[in-house]
């Protein structure tokens, strides 16, 4: 991610038609993702579908935050996964309108506040993904400490 020169954060990514419904993704970063269409819709399931690829954003994005949140707060964190489901429109565009965020974290001195503090953090403030994507879907989010 570079400035353009207003101060701007830019990113870029392309994504190259290689056959059928088959495209190769590449970020501005150098990584490499295939994403396919389901057979179904002329695909051969190579790949994720693109629109399970924003449900991958989201949840990177937000559990990049409550990681660094945690261990910001001192907390021996072993591990952090996000689970997310999601409810589509029916209609064109079909754009996401329900997604539920899971959070599952496991580590030394987890407390229910420490937790929903966190997840809240991202939530409201520090997710961009959570924030773009709540402008169509309603969003909400629960956890679990595991021992």
């Amino acid at each position: 991610m570079g400035s353009n020169s207003d101060g701007v954060a830019e990113m870029k990514a392309a994504a190259r038609w290689v056959s059928g419904r088959l495209f190769a993704g590449e970020t501005g970063s150098g990584h490499r993702v295939m994403m396919d269409g389901s057979p179904e819709h002329g695909g051969r399931n190579l790949g994720a579908r693109p629109m399970e690829m924003l449900l991958l954003g989201i949840a990177g994005c937000s559990g990049f935050d409550v990681v660094m949140i945690l261990e910001k707060g001192r907390v021996g964190l072993v591990t952090c996964d996000v689970e997310v489901e999601a409810e589509r429109a029916n209609d064109d565009p079909k754009v996401f309108t329900r997604i539920h965020m899971h959070y599952i974290v496991k580590g030394e001195g987890l407390t229910e506040d420490k937790v929903k503090r966190a997840v809240e953090l991202s939530a409201e403030k520090y997710c961009s993904a959570s924030v773009m994507l709540g402008k169509t879907a309603t969003i909400t989010h629960d956890w679990e400490i595991r021992a």
